[in-house]
């Protein structure tokens, strides 16, 4: 899929030894640390749909260092270079990277495989109630199919 503008995906480093591994997430000298303003964490059963969000002012950082999902982006800002443009991307176990949404991308993800995932997320402002909107996962505003495709 093509790329939406602001959204940067970033490998990220594993260091594992015989006593288990240390997963990197965020430093704040990396070009995409923006500023702190909470850090929190998702959990999210095998199957299941957490989105369709935004958030007006907040940059958010996504990394899943357990399980997977199917994170997905769609862009809808009317400035846009990549306006109306989706993207899909598969994080966790099997792709641990860092994933940068900026503000005012639509954004949400499904648990994949068998177990249950954990997403970070370092967010650059806190939560607030006025700071995000959100959609049913089957709205036709963005008419994505959630559902697993095989071929």
């Amino acid at each position: 899929m093509s790329e939406i503008e602001g959204v940067v995906v970033t490998p990220l480093r594993r260091i594992p030894d015989e006593r288990g591994s240390i997963l990197h997430m965020m430093r704040d000298d990396s070009p995409l640390f923006d500023r702190f303003g909470e850090i929190y964490f998702s959990m999210v059963y095998p199957g299941v749909i957490k989105g369709w969000h935004r958030h007006k002012e907040m940059t958010l950082n996504y990394a899943v260092p357990v399980g997977m999902i199917k994170f997905v982006c769609f862009d809808d800002r009317p400035d846009s270079p990549s306006r109306g443009v989706l993207a899909e991307y598969h994080i966790g176990d099997l792709n641990y990277c860092l994933v940068t949404v900026p503000p005012m991308v639509w954004n949400g993800f499904k648990g994949e495989g068998v177990a249950t995932a954990l997403v970070a997320n370092l967010a650059s402002v806190h939560h607030s109630t006025d700071e995000i909107e959100r959609l049913d996962p089957a709205s036709e505003l963005i008419g994505y199919d959630w559902s697993l495709r095989h071929g």
